[in-house]
């Protein structure tokens, strides 16, 4: 694909919107990336970068791209995910895919998560003199961030080396974070026997024993809180939530299957394995003699947690650039598995976490001039200087 220039600014914005890439768990709203991949490719080789669209594994119409200028060891990764998540457009009141500037606002699906810092990193890069270049700098774009993550682990997962220091373009309000909690979602299904209501020895309840597995989960959340415990994060324990459950088929019959649905964010420092070992060994226990049978699946594979030493070269310029000290959030991102690659990674971006994945997301607009001017101040910083 020959390159060109990207167009100016807001229309940059709309192209990208305007390309449907929602990626989700459920096949009936999953969507390809690659006309939103393609677009960047284009735009990047006629700023003379060296583009690569690489297909993810097993995942047909998902691709990531990685665009360098430059080489060598040293270098700055500005990365960001193409997809979105899928949205109720009978709750908009615009076209979520029609960039709609109202209110000193820019609406539309992915304006601020994220293909809004997309365009910002172009526009960017169109205001540098990039031919002294003395470390590279590398602009990543993946795919299903909002769902199985499978771009960043694909790419982490592939053993190559991009940078040394990257930064994560998501929804911060440009205040720097350097660690996240990590994420798992797990089913738990006990399958029991079913029999008439009149005489339960006729089967074996399995709505009975998701009782016992929801009162020992609720214990092991306490005893996870008295054990770990970072007073950085607003929530300063590892949290596990009841999500979802659901169990039998008729009020006069013995409950034969129960399926019970938790999401477990736990604290930098703790193993997602060893937290799975640890609850089937908890669940196996309360259930040995109930004559139940119990399975755990993992949803997705989970995303471990982010800590960014504070003392990290990266940590101190997004700092210093921005004003605030780095913080720690509950929300994942895909920095676990850019670390993974050894870079020292930063989450910052234009825009508010608020606005993600809501109806009318939008970025203000005076995220905009800031936000360009602290990638700019970063390609200085580690690319230029």
């Amino acid at each position: 694909m020959p390159g060109k220039e990207p167009p100016p600014l807001l229309h940059m914005m709309q192209r990208l919107i305007a390309e449907p890439s929602v990626s989700s768990v459920s096949p009936a709203w999953d969507q390809p990336n690659v006309r939103v991949i393609d677009l960047l490719a284009e735009w990047l080789q006629g700023m003379g970068f060296e583009v690569r669209k690489l297909a993810v594994p097993d995942h047909p119409g998902k691709f990531n791209l990685i665009a360098s200028l430059g080489s060598g060891p040293d270098g700055l990764v500005l990365s960001g995910h193409t997809d979105t998540v899928p949205f109720d457009e009978s709750r908009w009141r615009s076209d979520p895919f029609t960039l709609t500037k109202k209110d000193n606002r820019l609406y539309g699906l992915g304006s601020t998560d994220m293909k809004g810092f997309f365009a910002l990193v172009l526009e960017a890069l169109r205001g540098l003199d990039l031919s002294p270049l003395k470390h590279p700098l590398v602009i990543l774009a993946t795919a299903d961030e909002e769902s199985s993550m499978s771009g960043a682990r694909a790419l982490a997962e592939s053993g190559q080396s991009l940078g040394r220091h990257a930064v994560i373009g998501e929804p911060t309000g440009l205040r720097p974070i350097r660690m996240h909690k990590g994420i798992a979602m797990e089913c738990i299904r006990i399958t029991g026997r079913s029999g008439h209501s009149s005489n339960p020895a006729l089967g074996n309840n399995a709505l009975e024993g998701m009782n016992l597995v929801l009162t020992e989960i609720m214990q092991w959340r306490q005893e996870l809180g008295e054990r770990y415990t970072n007073p950085l994060f607003e929530v300063a324990v590892p949290t596990v939530n009841l999500g979802h459950i659901h169990g039998g088929d008729n009020p006069n019959r013995i409950c034969g299957q129960c399926e019970l649905h938790i999401d477990i964010r736990p604290l930098p420092g703790m193993n997602l394995e060893n937290l799975r070992g640890e609850l089937d060994m908890r669940l196996a226990r309360v259930l040995q003699s109930t004559g139940l049978e119990l399975e755990r699946q993992s949803m997705f594979g989970g995303v471990p947690a982010l800590e960014t030493p504070a003392s990290a070269e990266i940590v101190h310029t997004a700092e210093q650039l921005s004003g605030y000290a780095a913080e720690a959030v509950a929300f994942g991102t895909e920095g676990p598995f850019l670390q993974q690659m050894g870079m020292d990674t930063v989450i910052l971006g234009p825009g508010s976490i608020d606005q993600a994945h809501q109806p009318d997301e939008f970025m203000s607009m005076d995220q905009i001039r800031p936000g360009i001017a602290i990638i700019q101040q970063l390609i200085q910083r580690f690319c230029l200087t």
